[in-house]
């Protein structure tokens, strides 16, 4: 066995390993392309491969920002590995903790005293470990000094049957007729949505948007809320990202307007948008369970499919 960074020609090995290695988390090429491949922040050393008799039969994935993801902050200490696997014929050989013993060599000699599990903005494939689909590698990350920040959820909802509530319905009415708005983003509003995506709540937010509409998304996958004085309040979309119409999110009210129903009415107004598009299901990949997002999904019919966590090892921890 031989473990070296990634060289042009390992791209379709290294998928096709990963299929066999993670069938319920496969990856194609246009997503390895996009997530890896045209990643800003990729560098060939920080992708370890392990080779036997010249088949890969492992990876783990370490990067470190050399673009800032917001204003001038390289976030100097901070690397993510942001998968690894090991083929199901080569395992309990040591070849996972080998290549991520590698990869964290590899952020520390760039100076990154700290590394997480998985949730590396803006290509994440999860947003953390799945444990009790990788029970194995949640040891050896554990082993290797690994410990829990918090957890995500993944949540779907079958829009087979779906029909806005008439309680939503007649709150959005009654909003209306008090004066607010909800409404397609026109080119002039695109600014102060990005503005608020990103300085109330996430950078990454802002990205997204940002980078769904310079590929052709329409505008129609989003809906913005302003109140009677032209105010931005809050928005929701779907399709941002990688083109997954019936990924939902992001999503956001400003603090000072919640609890006045439009939370509420942009989820649903965008769910009824989704459903006009021909979805089937709704599905995001990240939120918190026992936050007032989660609390507003589950009221609304979706469900948790998976859990994460987002995991963080730090030198001298």
């Amino acid at each position: 066995m031989e473990t070296r960074g990634f060289r042009t020609g390992d791209g379709p090995a290294l998928i096709e390993a990963w299929r066999r290695s993670a069938p319920r988390d496969p990856i194609g090429p246009a997503r390895f392309r996009e997530l890896v491949l045209l990643d800003a922040n990729f560098d060939p050393q920080g992708l370890r491969l392990a080779l036997d008799d010249g088949r890969i039969i492992g990876a783990a994935y370490a990067v470190r920002r050399q673009l800032p993801l917001h204003g001038a902050d390289l976030e100097p200490e901070q690397g993510w590995i942001p998968f690894f696997f090991t083929h199901p014929a080569h395992r309990r050989r040591g070849v996972a903790r080998l290549l991520l013993t590698e990869a964290l060599e590899w952020l520390r000699s760039h100076g990154r005293t700290r590394a997480d599990f998985s949730s590396y903005a803006p290509n994440y494939f999860l947003p953390g470990l799945d444990a009790t689909t990788y029970p194995e590698a949640s040891a050896l990350l554990r082993d290797l000094g690994f410990r829990r920040l918090y957890e995500a959820a993944a949540m779907d909802l079958s829009l087979l049957d779906y029909a806005m509530p008439p309680a939503v319905a007649e709150r959005v009415d009654h909003l209306t007729a008090t004066g607010y708005r909800f409404t397609t983003p026109l080119d002039d509003d695109l600014p102060e949505l990005l503005h608020l995506a990103g300085n109330h709540f996430n950078p990454d937010w802002a990205r997204a948007i940002r980078a769904c509409l310079l590929r052709g998304t329409p505008p129609e996958r989003i809906v913005t809320a302003r109140d009677p004085a032209g105010r931005l309040l809050g928005w929701a979309m779907h399709e941002a990202y990688e083109g997954m119409t019936e990924r939902f999110g992001p999503f956001g009210v400003r603090e000072d307007a919640r609890g006045t129903g439009l939370g509420k009415a942009l989820l649903h107004l965008t769910l009824e948008r989704m459903r006009g598009c021909g979805a089937h299901s709704a599905w995001f990949l990240w939120t918190g369970e026992q936050t007032p997002a989660g609390h507003l999904y589950r009221a609304t019919g979706f469900r948790t499919t998976r859990t994460f966590q987002v995991l963080r090892r730090e030198e001298g921890a």
